[in-house]
C-alpha cells in the first residue's frame, strides 16, 4: 500500500516527540491523526497549523481507546500505523514516591501499551499489515534515581515490543521501539537547567536530540524500507548509552 493510502494515529501527538513524529509522517506522505488529553489551545492550534485531526482521550483508560480508535478508523480510515507516543513522568526518590505517583506513570507509559494495541490489532490481523512503533527511553536502558516509575515502564514497553513483534510477524505486522535520549522538548525543558547541562557533558555528542530526528526514526520504522525490521529497539540517544 502506498504511504498516501495509509493512515496513522499517534498518541501524545500535538508536542513534542509525538508532533514530530506526526509531521515526520505526513511528510512521508501518510494520513495522520493524533491524540492529547487536555491540550485545550495547544491541541486547537496544532489542528489548524497541521490540518491534522485531532483526538481527545485518555490512553490510561481501555475503554476510551476502544471507542477512540473506532472513532478515528470511521472518520479516517482503519489504521495501518500505530505510534504509541503518548507518556508522563512523576519524578520522585522512592522513598519518596507515593504508590498515586507509581500508578500514574505504570498506567500512561506502559498500560496504554496494551490499551491502545489492543484496540488496533485485531484489524491490522485481519488486513495483514501493519506497523506499531513504541517510544521507550534510553533511561529504560540506563536506568536514573528518581524515576523508578518511568524506567519500570519504559523497560516494560521493551519486554512488550519483543513479544507482540513475535506473535504479529506472521501476519506481515511489525512491532519495534525507539530509546530516545534526552530531547529538547518540554518535558525536558521542565528541568532545572544545571542537570541539563550535566546531561549534556554525558552525551558523546554534547547536545539535546532535535525531536525531528526521532520524529524521522519513527517514518524510517512505518515505512516500506523498514519491512524486515521487527522486535528491535532504536536507540537516538547521541551515545548516551552504548551497549
Amino acid at each position: 500500500m502506498s504511504d498516501d493510502k495509509r493512515v496513522a494515529l499517534v498518541t501524545g501527538g500535538i508536542q513534542g516527540l509525538g508532533a514530530a513524529a506526526a509531521r515526520s509522517l505526513a511528510d512521508a506522505g501518510v494520513k495522520v491523526a493524533v491524540t492529547h488529553l487536555g491540550g485545550g489551545e495547544r491541541a486547537d492550534a496544532f489542528a489548524k497549523e497541521t490540518g491534522m485531526p485531532v483526538y481527545e482521550w485518555d490512553v490510561a483508560d481501555p475503554d476510551a481507546c476502544a471507542e477512540g480508535v473506532a472513532t478515528v478508523e470511521k472518520e479516517v480510515g482503519p489504521i495501518d500505523i500505530l505510534v504509541n507516543n503518548a507518556g508522563v513522568n512523576r519524578d520522585k526518590m522512592l522513598h519518596k514516591m507515593s504508590r498515586a505517583d507509581w500508578d500514574a506513570v505504570i498506567d500512561v507509559d506502559l498500560g496504554s501499551m496494551f490499551n491502545m494495541c489492543r484496540a488496533v490489532i485485531e484489524g491490522m490481523r485481519e488486513r495483514e499489515s501493519g506497523r506499531v512503533i513504541n517510544i521507550s527511553s534510553v533511561n529504560a536502558e540506563s536506568g536514573q534515581a528518581g524515576q523508578t516509575n518511568y524506567c519500570a515502564a519504559k523497560a516494560g514497553v521493551l519486554g512488550f515490543t519483543r513479544a507482540l513483534a513475535r506473535e504479529s510477524a506472521p501476519r506481515n505486522i511489525t512491532v519495534n521501539a525507539i530509546t530516545p535520549g534526552y530531547a529538547d522538548t518540554p518535558m525536558v525543558d521542565a528541568v532545572p537547567g544545571e542537570i541539563v547541562e550535566g546531561i549534556i557533558d554525558d552525551v558523546p555528542l554534547h547536545r539535546l536530540a532535535e525531536p525531528h530526528e526521532i520524529g524521522r526514526c519513527v517514518a524510517f520504522l512505518a515505512s516500506g524500507d523498514a519491512g524486515f525490521i521487527t522486535g528491535a529497539t532504536l536507540p537516538v540517544n547521541g551515545g548516551f548509552h552504548i551497549k
